[in-house]
């Protein structure tokens, strides 16, 4: 997938006596979006921004170790090592080793005039490789942060180079004493890896201004060589993340507080051990009125958190991998009041804000590091999936676009409509890349995460088990569907016929039309259970059930 930029200029960030500038350009293809304040809370905007870069170059996936230049040294050696094996063969063997001696001493000779030979060429290469490093490290990343501007706060959001960490700063406009211009919408700015060093000379006693430069929308065509065009291939897998981040973020989840001190105790410890073996689990234990637990494995050290006491109703143990991800929460831990943790389950993504005032830092982490959001478990599935015409989806993003936020039920009250019409239809636009869902308010937000809206055929099945449950249900294999009504949500069962067997998945959906509880008897549930999203049979049997509602509701 391309995605083409066009930035007036470069971000940059300017230093005085008096003050700091802090500019950033915004793509030009892309509808007037522009901020510019004066930031009040200085040393923790410093700190949050800091984090956002931790996260966007981080990169934990597992990196074999190169073993090319002893597997070249290993051919050369392999006529010499022949030679000695047939020496021991042979009778002549002392002439023969002889040989073999002289050879060593040839080729020791031949190796040092190459390297004398090669060495202002290996030279060449490694400042060429420093230079490029330092002065176009922005190379190694795959996108410039996403930025948006809505009535009540500006956000930032990036992934990490392994894509499977998501970072999100939210700053309200109270982190500003002075606010002059803006215009909400949402841009990519140039964003480069110089500006992380600019950021750390950002003083409380000096004015730092935020600017998201409103005149490069204003350039004129005889400036254009000033501009800076950047056309960037994509892989599908970073997009598909973006998306399945927000249709997360909705799903049912445990969440509760915990102390600055005990996320420091958390980090200290991940610190201070490093696992050399499996498994590499962090296990969370939470009991009603009782201080959270954690156990980290494989060394089962028990860590108490006294400060942080767990406000659920139900005693849980979840576990999760990729802990490791988490210590790029370090410089928000002496400016933060408190972090809110968010579980989705075991093996499943988790979220952690930092709550930093009038600012919020959100940390998504994927199940487990080699897992990224793309294959995160299609987490859409598991959203709302009513089907909704395309002018009752229109309606509900025209009135969300009104106000740019808004909660499912207010929409549904102002429009007149089901709740899980809206609900359906906002979860269809989270799919397309225009509505995300902030975790914080519990609120959606307008966010197009493109110029242009991200085709819905290109993204019509989320997973191949998607495209299977279609072809099931086009086939006729879902019988013997049942519906009941369970509280304010349901309770599915059918029978689908995948080839030569029969399945009989079972689902509960809650009020908010949400898979919250499934289990199936094929192989792929028995194996993953909902770590990688419901299975084709679960599918099917949900599609079937929207077409009932469909076809009652046309009635």
């Amino acid at each position: 997938m391309r995605f083409n930029y066009k930035f007036a200029g470069s971000s940059a960030v300017s230093h005085g006596s008096a003050g700091t500038a802090m500019q950033f350009a915004p793509d030009t293809l892309r509808q007037p979006t522009y901020f510019l304040g004066k930031l009040s809370q200085k040393i923790p905007f410093r700190e949050a921004i800091s984090a956002l870069n931790a996260v966007v170059v981080s990169d934990l996936r597992f990196k074999p170790k190169d073993k090319s230049a002893y597997l070249e040294w290993l051919q050369t050696q392999e006529e010499l090592l022949l030679g000695e094996h047939i020496a021991t063969l042979v009778g002549d063997k002392e002439a023969l080793e002889a040989k073999i001696k002289q050879l060593r001493t040839d080729i020791e000779l031949i190796r040092k005039e190459e390297n004398l030979l090669m060495n202002d060429y290996w030279n060449a290469r490694r400042k060429y490789y420093n230079y490029l490093y330092e002065s176009n490290k922005d190379a190694w990343y795959v996108l410039d942060p996403v930025i948006t501007v809505h009535p009540d706060q500006v956000f930032f959001e990036c992934f990490s180079k392994d894509e499977s960490a998501y970072g999100k700063l939210a700053c309200s406009y109270e982190v500003f004493k002075q606010i002059d211009n803006f215009c909400c919408g949402t841009t990519n700015v140039d964003y480069s890896t110089k500006l992380y060093n600019e950021f750390q000379k950002i003083r409380d006693y000096k004015d730092t201004e935020l600017k998201v430069d409103p005149s490069g929308f204003e350039v004129q065509t005889s400036d254009e060589e000033a501009w800076k065009e950047v056309k960037i291939d994509l892989p599908d897998t970073w997009v598909r993340g973006f998306l399945q981040v927000s249709s997360a973020m909705t799903m049912p989840a445990q969440r509760f507080q915990l102390h600055p001190m005990d996320v420091y105790n958390i980090c200290l410890q991940l610190r201070r051990h490093k696992e050399t073996e499996g498994p590499r689990s962090l296990r969370w234990i939470l009991k009603p009125g009782e201080p959270i637990r954690l156990v980290f494995e494989p060394w089962n050290h028990e860590l108490l958190c006294p400060r942080s006491i767990f406000q659920g109703k139900q005693s849980q143990e979840i576990r999760l991998w990729g802990r490791r991800r988490l210590l790029m929460l370090e410089r928000l831990i002496p400016v933060a009041h408190s972090f809110t943790v968010t579980l989705l389950g075991s093996g499943m993504p988790s979220f952690f804000e930092a709550q930093l005032g009038d600012m919020t830092f959100t940390l998504g982490l994927s199940g487990w590091t080699a897992n990224d959001w793309s294959r995160a478990g299609n987490f859409d599935l598991l959203a709302p999936r009513s089907e909704v015409d395309s002018a009752t989806k229109q309606l509900v993003f025209e009135a969300l676009r009104e106000n740019w936020l808004e909660s499912t039920g207010s929409l549904a009250q102002r429009l007149e409509l089901e709740r899980e019409t809206v609900a359906g239809a906002l979860s269809a636009f989270v799919q397309a890349g225009r509505v995300i869902y902030d975790l914080t308010h519990q609120v959606w937000r307008v966010r197009e995460l493109s110029r242009d809206p991200l085709s819905p055929e290109a993204l019509r099945f989320a997973s191949p088990r998607e495209a299977e449950a279609s072809v099931l249900l086009e086939a006729d294999q879902v019988s013997e569907l049942r519906i009941e009504t369970a509280g304010k949500g349901q309770f599915i069962t059918a029978s689908v016929k995948d080839k030569n067997r029969t399945h009989r998945p079972e689902l509960h959906i809650d009020g908010d039309q949400r898979l919250v509880r499934a289990i199936c008897d094929c192989n792929f549930y028995q194996q993953n259970q909902l770590r990688q999203g419901p299975c084709a049979h679960m599918l099917a049997a949900r599609m079937a059930s929207n077409q009932v509602h469909s076809k009652v509701s046309d009635q």
